[in-house]
């Protein structure tokens, strides 16, 4: 299966944290969209491993994404080496992405700035002809994605672009409070983490709503970039 966009994240809800509203905008438009998870997040503090894969499954389904993976790396751990980087590529060529998302650059958690280095470095690997991979017996073709973009998630980094995500926040929502294991919840007796936490909780809206205000739209998701956008002229900016 080809996809035409292919997102990572270290975690499960990563994804859907950082860019749930751009990836169901991008299927509403006709685009094959997929999600690879690096690890099942065993580590977090509330819920357990069997609940975040429900969890994902389900948000997966909300989305409306072709598939969803799991490379099972060790939460907090994985490494930006060889091994890990050949997991990447062999994913990068099986689904031949023309559009990668990943992690953002630089964040709190330490596996987040790491995912969005071995995601972004097996990328440009990916499409060296002399790195072979096989996947299920059968030798893969290199490839390379066009565009790499990162988005954003605990820290306010500055976005070097914005999508318009009007329209489709509620299923945003939607799709990140299907982790409900993660997230506040006044009956919950499992231990307070950051993102557990009301503020946490009111801050996916008005977070989108701030960084919409500022294109005066309703709703956005920014994103940085690792090399200059270019359009074909003026008329292509908003």
């Amino acid at each position: 299966m080809k996809l035409d966009i292919l997102a990572f994240g270290a975690h499960p809800d990563d994804v859907e944290l950082g860019c749930g509203g751009t990836i169901a905008k991008e299927i509403s438009l006709g685009k094959k969209v997929g999600i690879i998870d690096l690890t099942r997040g065993e580590l977090g503090t509330r819920g357990s491993v069997e609940i975040r894969n429900q969890e994902a499954a389900v948000a997966a389904k909300i989305l409306g994404v072709s598939v969803r993976e799991n490379l099972d790396m060790r939460d907090g751990f994985f490494q930006n080496d060889e091994s890990h980087q050949l997991e990447i590529i062999k994913m990068l060529r099986k689904y031949k992405p023309e559009i990668v998302l990943c992690n953002a650059i630089e964040d709190r958690h330490i596996d987040h700035g790491k995912g969005s280095k071995l995601v972004s470095d097996a990328c440009f690997l990916s499409g060296l002809i002399k790195i072979e991979t096989e996947l299920d017996g059968v030798k893969q073709d290199a490839w390379r994605p066009k565009l790499v973009y990162h988005y954003i998630q605990w820290k306010n980094l500055n976005p070097d672009f914005v999508v318009d995500i009007s329209g489709f926040n509620e299923k945003r929502i939607e799709a990140i409070l299907a982790y409900s294991s993660q997230f506040y919840d006044p009956n919950s007796n499992e231990p307070e983490t950051p993102i557990a936490s009301i503020n946490f909780l009111e801050s996916l809206n008005y977070r989108a709503q701030d960084m919409g205000r500022l294109i005066g739209t309703d709703y956005a998701e920014g994103f940085t970039v690792e090399r200059y956008l270019a359009v074909n002229s003026l008329g292509n900016l908003m």
